[in-house]
C-alpha cells in the first residue's frame, strides 16, 4: 500500500476503464518464463543485508528461476557475486545456502577446479593442460552487485545498468532520515504464498481491499478504512482539503504512533526523523520487482519476493530495530512483529484467493477501478519490460 507522494496534486484516480493483464499472465508457464527473462533476469534484486555477510569468507547463495548466484565477502572485505557454476563442466560450486568458506578459495566439489575469491581460476588438478588452454580465460561468471544503505542487490544482466539506488521507484518515499545501515534484525518471517508474484504487487498497490481484509489496520490508518491510500485518491478530495483528520489526510489514528497492536512505540523513536515523517506513520520505498521497505518511527520492515513458479512466490519479511531496542527489556518487540505478521498473513491469504479464481475459461482479463491507478502503473511497467525484451529479440533475428 503505497501512499500517494503528492499531497497537493490533482485527483489520482483513473478516469477511464483500463484492462488488467490477461489472466494467463498469472498461471501460464510460458508467461512465467517471459517474466523471468524480461524482468527478474534484468533488474536489481535484493539478496540480503551486508550484516548477513559481515565477515571475510562469508557467503550466501540466491536462486531466481533457473539461475543460482553466490554472493561472498572476499579476504579484503569486498563483496562479490558470481554465478554458482564451475567453468569446467558447469557443476554447482557452493552447495549450502549460506556459510563460511573453509579457505580463500572456491573449490568445485566435482573435479576440484579452484578459484580465488576475486573469481580467477587459480588451480586445475589435471596432470597436463591442453594446448590453447589459459586459466585466465576461465574465471567465474561475474554478476553485477550493488549495495544500497546496507542492502545487497544483484543483477543478472550482462550489461546491468544503473545501481540498486537508481532502480527505486521514483514515487518512493525518502528514507534518508532512517538509520538503515545500523539497524539490526529482530525477527524474520518466511512464507510461501500460492499465488503469482504480480498478484502480491497488485495487492500492495491498492487499498480497496483494506476495509474488508485488514480491519485492524484500517482502524490504525483510518484512510485505509475508506479504501484509499492518500487524500487525492478521493474524487471529492477538494471538499476535505482543509480537513487534517486522518481519515481524509492519511496518517495514523489519533493517539497512535506506529504500526503495532496497540499503536504505541516499543523502543526509542528515531531522533533524525522530521515531524512530518513522524506524523505520516509509514513511509514506503519500493524497488521492483523484488522488495519494498517501510519506515516507521521506531523500526523498519522489509519485504522481499522471489517467484518459485507461475503460481507460487516466496515472501521474506524482516523487522529491523535499533541495537538499543533489542536489548531493552521494556521494548515489546513482539507487539510490533505480531501486528505486521497479521497484516502480511491477511495479504497472503487474499492473494491466494485471487489466484484461485484466475483459471476460469471465461475470464480473459479484468478491469481496473479508479482507485487502482497504481495497479495500472505497475501493469504498464510489466508491459514495457516485456516489450523491451521482444524488441531486443527482434534485433537479434
Amino acid at each position: 500500500m503505497q501512499p500517494s507522494p503528492n499531497e497537493r496534486g490533482p485527483y489520482n484516480g483513473l478516469t477511464r476503464a483500463e484492462p488488467t493483464l490477461p489472466s494467463s499472465a498469472y498461471w501460464d508457464i510460458a508467461g512465467y518464463q517471459r517474466d523471468l527473462e524480461a524482468i527478474w533476469y534484468r533488474n536489481w534484486l535484493l539478496v540480503c543485508r551486508e550484516a548477513d555477510l559481515a565477515h571475510p569468507l562469508a557467503f550466501r547463495t540466491f536462486r531466481i528461476g533457473t539461475q543460482e548466484v553466490v554472493v561472498l565477502r572476499d579476504e579484503t572485505g569486498e563483496l562479490r557475486a558470481f554465478h554458482n557454476t564451475c567453468r569446467h563442466r558447469g557443476s554447482q560450486l557452493c552447495q549450502q545456502s549460506e556459510g563460511r568458506l573453509k579457505a580463500r578459495l572456491i573449490t568445485c566439489p566435482y573435479h576440484a577446479w579452484s578459484y580465488s575469491l576475486r573469481g580467477d581460476l587459480v588451480r586445475v588438478p589435471s596432470k597436463s593442460l591442453p594446448d590453447g588452454f589459459d586459466k585466465a580465460d576461465h574465471p567465474l561468471y561475474r554478476v553485477a552487485l550493488s549495495v544500497w544503505r546496507g542492502f545487497v542487490f544483484v543483477n543478472l544482466a550482462q550489461d546491468a545498468a544503473g545501481s540498486a539506488e537508481t532502480s527505486f521507484d521514483p514515487a518512493s518515499g525518502n528514507l534518508a532520515n532512517w538509520p538503515l545501515e545500523t539497524l539490526l534484525s529482530g525477527h524474520v518471517l518466511r512464507k510461501v504464498m500460492n499465488c503469482n508474484w504480480k498478484i502480491f504487487w497488485e495487492n500492495f498497490n491498492e487499498c480497496l481491499h483494506c476495509p474488508g481484509v485488514h480491519k485492524d489496520l484500517s482502524r490504525l490508518v483510518p484512510i485505509y478504512g475508506r479504501g484509499l491510500m492518500g487524500r487525492h485518491d478521493d474524487p471529492e478530495w477538494a471538499r476535505h482539503a482543509d480537513n487534517d483528520a486522518p481519515e481524509f489526510a492519511g496518517g495514523l489514528r489519533a493517539g497512535a504512533e506506529t504500526w503495532s497492536r496497540d499503536g504505541r512505540v516499543h523502543g526509542s523513536v528515531f531522533s533524525s526523523l522530521t515531524p512530518a515523517e513522524r506524523a505520516a506513520g509509514q513511509t514506503y520505498a519500493t524497488n521492483l520487482p523484488s522488495m519494498f521497505v517501510v519506515g516507521h518511527v521506531d523500526y523498519v520492515r522489509t519485504v522481499r519476493l522471489v517467484p518459485l513458479g507461475p503460481e507460487q512466490t516466496e515472501l521474506t519479511a524482516e523487522w529491523l530495530f535499533s541495537p538499543e531496542a533489542l536489548v531493552d527489556p521494556a521494548a515489546d518487540i513482539d507487539n510490533i512483529v505480531a501486528f505486521g505478521t497479521q497484516v502480511l498473513e491477511e495479504d497472503a491469504d487474499i492473494c491466494e484467493v485471487n489466484q484461485k479464481g484466475l483459471r476460469s475459461m471465461r475470464h480473459k482479463a479484468g478491469v481496473l477501478m479508479p482507485e487502482e491507478y497504481d495497479l495500472h502503473r505497475f501493469h504498464n511497467w510489466v508491459r514495457e519490460r516485456h516489450a523491451a525484451l521482444e524488441h531486443q529479440s527482434d534485433l537479434g533475428r
